[in-house]
């Protein structure tokens, strides 16, 4: 018990000290993460020092639980598919909910095969690819945990920018997601106004090939329509991509203030990735999402991963190697 609190209590300072130093960091949610899952093996062990069987309840209930959430999560993936293919776009990326929780059947179904056969290439392929699975699902549940933690983590400094990140037009008309994003900005933005500052919004977005103008110039109409002073609006209408959104906008506002700090605003969703991205491309502020519909955020949350992923491939890459070859070494 000791042992366990002794850790989380190791990992919960090391989460501290890395996120005063900069929030914007993948590996805090894997600090953050290692901190409840020791403080939970603490918890058990205590419980038992009082009375074993009740930890030895909450133990049986825990197993049962991961396979039952599994299997909820897997249909409510599919059902949301479904949904998205009848609301959006047929495109990979509105595909992503429905073909992981068909990928999750799909594995469920190969391992009682596997089991019943019982022939050893397919069992080390089994090994294989629930040691990849684990290792990519604790890693999705690191960034669960910790968006929600970064989105509800205010920032107290003071603001001279308010970034909009673009989303896509059709045509001249500003959509409900992106028009969300503007929502949360002005709201944002006449919150700073009320606190003395004075900041100004830049919209950020180029123009798409099946867009009548560039998206900054229709978001900041939008805004100019819902009371939002013209003149404090800057549009910075080159970007195609989140990358060009935050380093076009940080170059407007070094060319203003070179000093400066800021929020960037997107949606809930991409938030943290967005936050990441800022980092790299050394934007000084954080990020805040908008609300986003229920049916699309599972989908655009396993978009958001996938490309958090991708942008690691070789430590990815290389964690999966090991982890192949660690499984088919078993039966060699």
């Amino acid at each position: 018990m000791g042992i366990c609190f002794g850790i989380a209590g190791f990992w919960f300072l090391v989460f501290g000290v890395s996120f005063l130093r900069d929030r914007r960091l993948f590996k805090n949610a894997i600090f953050l993460v290692l901190t409840l899952m020791f403080a939970g093996l603490g918890l058990i062990f205590a419980i038992e020092a009082v009375n074993r069987t009740a930890a030895r309840l909450l133990v049986v209930a825990i197993l049962v639980a991961i396979p039952l959430a599994i299997a909820v999560l897997a249909v409510f993936l599919v059902v949301n598919g479904v949904t998205m293919l009848r609301r959006e776009r047929r495109r990979l990326s509105n595909l992503l909910s429905l073909l992981v929780g068909l990928g999750i059947i799909g594995f469920v179904v190969f391992s009682v095969l596997v089991q019943r056969i019982g022939w050893e290439p397919l069992a080390a392929l089994r090994s294989v690819l629930l040691g990849v699975l684990t290792y990519v699902s604790f890693l999705f549940l690191c960034f669960l945990v910790y968006a929600f933690v970064y989105s509800r983590v205010r920032s107290s400094r003071k603001v001279d920018f308010v970034v909009v990140l673009g989303s896509g037009l059709i045509g001249s008309r500003v959509p409900p997601l992106l028009a969300s994003r503007l929502d949360r900005a002005q709201q944002v933005y006449e919150r700073i106004l009320r606190k003395g500052r004075n900041p100004l919004i830049i919209t950020s977005g180029g123009q798409g090939p099946h867009e009548d103008l560039p998206e900054s110039h229709a978001m900041a109409a939008y805004l100019v329509e819902r009371g939002v002073p013209d003149e404090q609006i800057l549009r910075e209408d080159k970007s195609t991509t989140t990358w060009e959104n935050l380093t076009f906008s940080h170059q407007l506002m070094v060319a203003r203030r070179p000093d400066y700090r800021c929020l960037v605003v997107t949606n809930n969703f991409h938030a943290f990735r967005a936050a990441l991205t800022a980092r790299k491309a050394k934007v000084n502020g954080q990020v805040v999402g908008s609300p986003t519909a229920a049916y699309y955020w599972p989908t655009a949350t396993i978009r958001e991963f996938v490309a958090i992923l991708a942008a690691h491939p070789y430590l990815n890459g290389g964690v999966c190697l090991l982890i192949t070859v660690a499984a088919i070494t078993r039966y060699l």
